[in-house]
């Protein structure tokens, strides 16, 4: 009975040795399979938010030495939660790299030379512009003969029109900017529809 009693506790034993041998080898290989893994990825995504001869930046490579040491001393399934804590900050900086990166090239890319001025216009915009470029240009010739009926078709018409033209004087930059012609827009403004004109 004895002998039956030992057999069953060597047995019982065995069994959960064998258990845990396979448990440790199988969170072993776990984290074997994601350093392995995240090894190849930092080797596949370093040029998007490496520049060209700059170290990484800071979060990131403290990222990448989080993920380098060593964590197959815990063996258990908080040990492999750890690790993947470090993947995920690991991916939050390496994300935040990339998007600093991108806006930063596209930023350069979309910005205006050094000598040149870039402004919004609606197409509405566009279309008194063109229309005041060309009465203009037309006026400014030498041989201007023609009399041609150009005018508002209301307050608001003109009002719409001034504030076009002032968008447009607002981007020279203030130091070759050397008239301010709103002013002299809005008194004639009100001068060709006074209030009591309006009113009347």
């Amino acid at each position: 009975m004895d002998i039956l009693a030992v057999t069953i506790a060597l047995s019982v034993l065995l069994l959960a040795s064998t258990w845990s041998f396979a448990r440790s080898y199988f969170l072993k290989g776990r984290l074997a399979g994601m350093e392995e893994a995240a090894l190849e990825i930092i080797r596949g995504i370093r040029s998007h938010y490496e520049g060209a001869g700059q170290a990484p930046p800071a979060p990131v490579a403290t990222a990448i030495e989080a993920l380098g040491s060593p964590a197959r001393h815990a063996l258990d399934r908080k040990g492999v939660q750890r690790y993947q804590a470090r993947l995920w900050v690991f991916g939050d900086a390496v994300g935040a790299a990339c998007w600093r990166k991108g806006y930063a090239a596209c930023r350069l890319r979309l910005s205006p030379p050094q000598d040149k001025i870039r402004i919004d216009l609606s197409v509405a915009d566009l279309l008194h512009l063109s229309s005041l470029a060309h009465l203009g240009f037309k006026k400014m010739m030498p041989n201007d003969r023609d009399i041609e009926l150009h005018r508002f078709g209301g307050e608001d018409h003109a009002i719409e029109v001034a504030y076009a033209v002032e968008r447009l004087e607002h981007a020279i930059p203030d130091n070759i900017r050397s008239f301010d012609h709103a002013a002299s827009r809005d008194a004639l403004i009100r001068n060709w529809w006074p209030p009591q004109r309006k009113s009347a």
